[in-house]
């Protein structure tokens, strides 16, 4: 049998799914998480969404590929066909933070306390973090990994309280200090702050320049718990 071999990105969500697992994977594009989990005996089996019929068919392709069967293969958004008592394992990954809230909205379930979702958003993570924090999830654990030369946070959430987060959480992570690759997480954001407070400087607004000072302060806050690693 061929074996699949993942990128850095999956294959740390391959590592993070839990043994033994019933796996959603939504928006699963070529089918590749379920299908090396299933090579491996790492889960029971999978259901495999997308809300486009090409990415679903190369994932059936790449399931015939690779010699898997044990995958359910639904064509629909998010996890609209998908009901609570098929899955413990969530996967929504490979897509920008405002999907995977849209997705999670409308799936009022997923923070029952009885699933765990591992969720990777290509953009907008801070604003996935508050959005979580203040309906219904708490953090579980979350990790970093580069692939192709960007660095992606993974947030392992479940149902449950969450007590309000900080500016720096939202933005560096709940749980991620003793990750290898924070120090990289948290110059990465001071950069940016740095930058969006020049920007708000140029227009010499008064609410924009007490904006700028906050995020220079912020910025500032980062750096020195980058030099403190």
């Amino acid at each position: 049998m061929k074996e699949l071999v993942l990128q850095p990105r999956l294959r740390l969500l391959a590592d993070m799914v839990p043994e033994g697992a019933r796996l959603a994977d939504v928006g699963t594009d070529h089918g590749y998480l379920p299908v090396f989990l299933l090579q491996k005996g790492r889960i029971a089996g999978a259901i495999a969404s997308d809300i486009v019929p090409g990415p679903l068919q190369h994932a059936r392709q790449t399931a015939t590929e690779y010699e898997v069967e044990g995958i359910d293969f639904r064509l629909c958004p998010g996890l609209y066909a998908i009901g609570a008592e098929e899955a413990d394992t969530i996967v929504i990954a490979g897509m920008g933070g405002e999907t995977i809230i849209h997705i999670l909205e409308n799936a009022p379930w997923t923070k029952d306390g009885s699933h765990e979702l591992l969720l990777q958003p290509m953009t907008k993570a801070a604003d996935l973090r508050r959005w979580l924090s203040v309906n219904g999830y708490t953090f579980t654990s979350e990790r970093l990994v580069r692939d192709k030369g960007y660095l992606y946070p993974v947030l392992c959430v479940r149902g449950g309280s969450c007590p309000p987060l900080t500016e720096k959480q939202l933005l560096c992570g709940v749980k991620l200090s003793d990750d290898p690759l924070y120090g990289d997480y948290l110059t990465l954001h001071a950069e940016k702050l740095h930058k969006t407070a020049a920007g708000l400087r140029q227009s010499r607004k008064e609410d924009a320049v007490h904006r700028a000072a906050a995020l220079e302060a912020l910025a500032e806050e980062l750096e020195k718990e980058r030099g403190s690693l």
